[in-house]
């Protein structure tokens, strides 16, 4: 039976979480089954999360913080709005587990504290890089992040792998730039001119 410190368990278990949301689905994560596989008592994760739910909440925080991060350090790098956009995709594609947990409301808690601070945190992230560094909700963000989403969710789902689309980029970073330069970059910029790489 594996043993843990204080505080491995609960990073375990999101670990685990994660890795059969990715390979089976959320329908398929039980507390008990995480517990087996850990080797812990089927009540441990219970003493972290509480339930099911909160489980789900707290890899959804986990994933919007994350997110937050890396959007945040590509705009102190100097990143462009294109670069933010990049950089959304690039984080949905190395997480795709939390960030299909991140948006599926039915999973989480709403009212979670934890949750709604590092939502508010990303989305901050993206109205600034939408302004300059200036915060401000208009349809200029969310118009941005539709289409990085929606870029997103197409490449996790696998609607992207007709041959017409893998010649507009190579990667997913490649694909991002080239599609989302028209919008994220309303200049006109050429985006291969660009050098940075989103985390």
């Amino acid at each position: 039976m594996a043993t843990y410190h204080h505080g491995d368990l609960r990073a375990a278990v999101l670990r685990r979480v994660a890795e059969v949301v990715l390979e089976q689905g959320p329908s398929a994560v039980s507390l008990r089954s995480v517990a087996s596989d850990l080797g812990v008592s089927h009540t441990a994760p219970r003493h972290h999360f509480g339930s099911l739910r909160g489980v789900f909440t707290a890899l959804a925080a986990e994933g919007f913080t994350t997110l937050a991060r890396d959007l945040a350090a590509v705009r102190l790098a100097g990143g462009s709005f294109l670069d933010a956009g990049v950089g959304y995709v690039a984080f949905a594609t190395a997480h795709p587990a939390h960030f299909q947990v991140m948006f599926t409301p039915a999973l989480c808690d709403p009212d979670d504290p934890a949750l709604a601070s590092a939502r508010q945190a990303s989305f901050a992230e993206l109205e600034r890089s939408a302004r300059g560094g200036e915060t401000s909700e208009d349809v200029v963000a969310l118009t941005a992040w539709s289409a990085a989403h929606g870029l997103a969710t197409l490449l996790l789902t696998g609607n992207l792998q007709d041959a017409r689309w893998q010649a507009v980029g190579a990667t997913p970073a490649e694909l991002a730039r080239s599609t989302l330069a028209r919008l994220f970059d309303p200049a006109g910029t050429d985006p291969t001119t660009s050098t940075r790489s989103p985390r």
